[in-house]
């Protein structure tokens, strides 16, 4: 006798959805990190470079100017250019006379004021000598002509990429780094994001002094919708900068929600900017799991919001006029969970801005994109920037999957509604018959009289968000999901707030239910739900998603730099919305739980206020250092940390390794760098003076400098790149500092990756006072790898059981 079909009414009702309603088509890289629940990750290089073709379009799209002439046509197009040229010999005194000398570079035949004001955009003042304006062609290479320019390049769009994490960090509100930190007391963390939803209870003002004497930053008055009165000691400041965003969307700007207003419309800025700052907020929980106190990693810390990214635009020019403003506003920490692609660090906003950044003592961390786990596909790259990965917690939202046959697979959702029953329900799976829609559980390619009441077997891809998936299948009939995992993201597995009984299992299991579905001509399945999970497997693990290196741009310095919690975040969701993300799910929270490096970024973020706290004469470089020669390579079963196959993460997923917060505060020796230290590095990546000058804002010329290899900047890591026609040996120098004990010494462990041999040079660093500095050598020598593209190592100096500062080796073989 076959089991009762659930009531598909009672699923609808509880769910408030309406399974007649059609939901509104999701364009399939709108969300801001590829791991929002709304939208699948896209796994192949073609369709990588789709994504990045599509928004390189939509970045430039001009005004349309009818002509009898394509050519001309095309020559006439305004789109937003970002200019950066060389300030007057004589200086500039005042912003009305910066705009003017920005003025002076627009063509003759923009002769009034009235002209050259409507299309300028932003006349930048900090991070560079430039501006912002609507251009043609033809009028930027006039540009070119005149003394004092530097270098052009079109705007473009880039991409948004805690109960659990404090204790799994190990933070305790009773010991160690928070109370010694006073829980990031003093300092400012700006966080450039899609707004912020300000009545949340994780901003709760009530303990918080007022914000240090140095902040120069606003809250603006949008209307009824966010006034200054949304802001108070925790959010000190919230401002918006659109105008790049409105030039690209035009007439579609009147549509776009949330334009004109610093307020969260999606939640993903609320979400980043709780997770780094947000305050202790007891009994938190998400559709009754992941229960606990929520609280970010640097809750007495300061909160000001830069809001850049309206629905799927965040325009270059918006960023870098956020980053002139926040280090203008004296910011102590910059978080961005944004990024594009990889591309030249002079028309790198991120990298431009985190120079200047840098040069004011300001930290910035920016996430590393969620492509993985595909090689070389990580954003954010320059050395001055923290780039962050993802990887997962001890904790797990538990939906196992058992099957007729009484098989029993390990899944993960983070809905697991009380009316689901554990009984045997009919299995299908749409793509027995060979349709790609029906088996990806594309909209409309489900057939309601095959899947009406019935457990509906699902594969990711296909462009189609994982939920959006569940909410097809509800629209057709179905009664719960089983969603299987692409082969790429394999073991990695994600909780997400389904709208239907489901569960997400590996693509291995999810192969062997296949396999028992053709099997058996009445195949059935259910979903046990266990709930929250805590230490279950080993962790953390890096995310499939997470990107990996090496660095396109910079392959001479090791990226990622460091991996921290990215997968399964609880932290703040605005109070309007479904956290889903569907238009027809009704359902509301205060906390949601989402995933992507977006996630992993604002934790370091948070850290590095922590560490800013407790080390305030600490530049930039400083803290960085400390956060990757005390990060841990290993899980909590002491074991190399894995990837999404279960095996041993490379060295281009880890980076240093995973965040340790306690030893970040006491590293012993660090790795420091001023922003002036990067100029010869520059030189030595080949760039043109006027390139380089459109990053540091400063006269110089590279024939005047000693250049640097990468290798030879000192990093806290080391990389290296052999070829058969490059050299076979490299030796680089590095400096550490002193921060621990007044009286030390540090002997060297050294782990060779295979094919290397190292030597490092002295063995033995003596240290009689604090920050006294000492330099020595790394020799690298290759022997030969055979057919292995890349290999790992570490030197490691210790000073007795007290410190350990390690330094991973990345190494690549090039054909």
């Amino acid at each position: 006798m076959d089991p009762s079909p659930l009531d598909l009414v009672s699923v609808s009702t509880l769910l408030h959805i309406n399974p007649s309603t059609k939901p509104t088509p999701q364009i399939p890289f709108i969300s801001r990190g590829a791991m929002d629940p709304r939208i699948s990750l896209w796994r192949s290089t073609t369709i990588l470079c789709a994504i990045f073709l599509l928004h390189g379009a939509s970045a430039s799209r001009p005004h349309h100017h009818h002509s009898s002439s394509p050519t001309k046509a095309v020559k006439q197009q305004l789109e937003t250019y970002i200019i950066h040229v060389r300030q007057p010999e004589s200086g500039i005194s005042s912003s009305l006379e910066r705009e003017s000398w920005y003025k002076s570079f627009f063509p003759k035949t923009l002769t009034s004021s009235s002209a050259t004001e409507s299309r300028m955009v932003y006349a930048y003042n900090k991070v560079i000598d430039g501006f912002a304006a609507r251009l043609t062609t033809e009028e930027v290479e006039s540009m070119k002509a005149k003394d004092g320019f530097l270098h052009a390049y079109p705007d473009k769009l880039l991409r948004l990429q805690t109960t659990r994490t404090p204790q799994f960090l190990g933070l305790s509100p009773n010991r160690g780094v928070w109370p010694d930190a006073g829980f990031g007391s003093g300092t400012i963390v700006g966080v450039l994001d899609g707004g912020i939803w300000p009545e949340h209870p994780s901003l709760d003002p009530r303990g918080m002094p007022p914000p240090p004497a140095k902040w120069k930053g606003i809250c603006v008055d949008a209307g009824e919708d966010f006034n200054s009165s949304n802001c108070n000691n925790k959010l000190i400041g919230a401002q918006l900068f659109n105008a790049g965003a409105k030039a690209m969307l035009g007439e579609a700007a009147a549509e776009q929600p949330g334009l004109n207003s610093p307020r969260d419309m999606d939640g993903h800025g609320t979400h980043t900017a709780t997770t780094a700052t947000g305050g202790f907020v007891p009994h938190a929980e998400v559709l009754g799991n992941a229960e606990g106190t929520a609280v970010g990693m640097a809750p007495q810390a300061h909160l000001a919001i830069y809001k850049v990214c309206f629905g799927e635009t965040c325009a270059d020019s918006d960023i870098l006029a956020a980053l002139d403003q926040a280090v203008e506003d004296g910011v102590d920490v910059l978080s961005l969970s944004l990024g594009g692609e990889s591309t030249r660090f002079f028309e790198d906003v991120v990298a431009i801005g985190g120079f200047t950044a840098v040069q004011k003592g300001i930290f910035m961390s920016c996430a590393a994109a969620n492509s993985g786990p595909l090689h070389s596909t990580l954003v954010n790259e320059a050395p001055w920037v923290l780039t962050v990965g993802a990887s997962t917690l001890d904790r797990e939202i538990i939906a196992d999957v058992k099957l007729g046959n009484g098989r029993i697979f390990i899944g993960e959702s983070l809905f697991q509604p009380k009316f689901f029953k554990p009984t045997l329900l009919p299995l299908v799976y749409p793509g027995a018959s060979g349709n790609l829609s029906a088996a990806q559980c594309a909209e409309g390619a489900l057939d309601p009289s095959q899947v009406s009441g019935k457990v509906v077997f699902c594969e990711r891809g296909g462009g189609i968000g994982r939920v959006q998936k569940g909410e097809n299948v509800l629209q057709a009939g179905g009664v719960a999901m089983i969603l299987m995992n692409d082969e790429l993201n394999a073991f990695s597995l994600i909780a997400d707030t389904h709208v239907l009984p489901a569960s997400q299992v590996s693509f291995q299991d999810g192969d062997t239910m296949k396999a028992y579905i053709n099997s058996t001509q009445y195949p059935t399945a259910t979903i046990l739900f266990k709930g929250t999970v805590f230490r279950d497997t080993a962790s953390p693990a890096v995310a499939g998603f997470s990107s990996r290196g090496p660095s396109v741009e910079s392959p001479g310095i090791l990226k990622p730099d460091i991996i921290g919690p990215g997968v399964s975040i609880l932290a703040g969701w605005p109070l309007n919305l479904s956290p889903s993300g569907l238009l027809n799910d009704t359902r509301r929270v205060v906390f949601n739980v989402i995933s992507g490096t977006s996630m992993s970024t604002p934790h370091l973020s948070g850290l590095a206020a922590l560490l800013k706290s407790t080390h305030p004469d600490w530049s930039p470089a400083a803290l960085k250092s400390a956060m990757m020669t005390t990060a841990n390579p290993y899980d909590t079963e002491g074991k190399p940390i894995t990837d999404e196959t279960q095996g041993p993460a490379d060295i281009f997923a880890t980076g240093a390794g995973h965040v340790n917060p306690t030893k970040a505060t006491d590293p012993g020796l660090i790795y420091d760098l001023s922003a002036g230290d990067y100029i010869p590095y520059l030189c030595g990546l080949g760039y043109t003076e006027a390139q380089i000058q459109a990053i540091v804002r400063s006269h110089f010329k590279c024939s005047n400098q000693t250049s640097i290899s990468e290798g030879d900047l000192n990093y806290p890591s080391i990389s290296a790149v052999f070829s058969p026609t490059g050299p076979s040996s490299f030796t680089f120098k590095r400096t550490v500092t002193n921060v621990g004990a007044k009286y030390s010494t540090y002997e060297v462990e050294v782990v060779e990756p295979q094919g290397v041999k190292v030597e490092v040079k002295p063995k033995k660093l003596y240290f009689k006072k604090m920050n006294e500095k000492q330099t020595f050598e790394v020799v690298l020598c290759s022997y030969g790898a055979g057919s292995m593209p890349f290999s790992q190592g570490h030197i490691k100096w210790y000073s007795g059981s007290k410190y350990e500062v390690r330094s991973p080796i990345a190494i690549a073989f090039n054909e």
